[in-house]
């Protein structure tokens, strides 16, 4: 992990100040939270930005912005301000979008979290950066950042299948999907040269989002 970078800075202010707008005032959470009535009937698209900006606890907004302190500012390094900024919001609104298809039929679902941004920030980052070690709080030794996005993913598939919470956990994988595929278009050589994690992480992935998809109720 290196040092804080201007984008991954202004992420983390911004998303914790408005998370903690949201966890103040209800209204405003819901006023800006995914759901799926609100987006389809009420036309109501700036949501799927705006939930990214919030989070159901937070516990929930520190793992995923410790998540993108560990993973961001590598990767900002490597690609440029603006093509973190555009991986990171290309994996929130398509995170969102895979969600409002998968739940089409249940227009009272609602989700929150920058998760499907941060999973694209991990997927690109384990793509360009295959071999990176992270060292994390409470584990003596490091963990390789293929691994993390293993954990990671294991986790979004559970957070699917349990449904026990407001969090967006299907954005997970249509996020990681997403910013793994702009990284690709950024770098395209990187399918050559890391072709092993990137299948590692995309071809599981893909299938699991294909059973979702055409089978919800699984």
């Amino acid at each position: 992990m290196d040092d804080l970078t201007l984008i991954v800075t202004l992420i983390i202010g911004v998303t914790g100040y408005v998370s903690y707008l949201g966890f103040e005032k209800k209204t405003f959470f819901y006023a800006r939270a995914f759901n799926v009535s609100s987006i389809l009937r009420g036309k109501d698209y700036k949501r799927l930005f705006t939930s990214g900006l919030l989070h159901a606890d937070w516990m929930h907004f520190g793992f995923n912005m410790l998540t993108l302190y560990f993973f961001g500012p590598i990767l900002e390094q490597k690609v440029g301000p603006i093509w973190f900024l555009g991986i990171y919001t290309i994996s929130l609104l398509g995170g969102n979008i895979l969600s409002l298809y998968i739940n089409k039929a249940n227009g009272y679902y609602t989700a929150v979290g920058a998760s499907g941004a941060v999973t694209g920030i991990i997927f690109a980052c384990i793509a360009m950066f295959p071999d990176m070690n992270l060292y994390l709080m409470l584990l003596p030794i490091p963990i390789p950042s293929w691994a993390f996005g293993l954990l990671y993913v294991s986790y979004s598939v559970y957070g699917i299948k349990s449904k026990r919470d407001n969090i967006g956990h299907e954005a997970h994988l249509g996020g990681g999907i997403a910013g793994l595929l702009v990284a690709l278009i950024h770098s395209p050589l990187m399918l050559s040269e890391n072709y092993l994690p990137i299948l590692f992480i995309l071809v599981p992935s893909t299938l699991f989002l294909l059973v979702v998809t055409r089978k919800p109720r699984l």
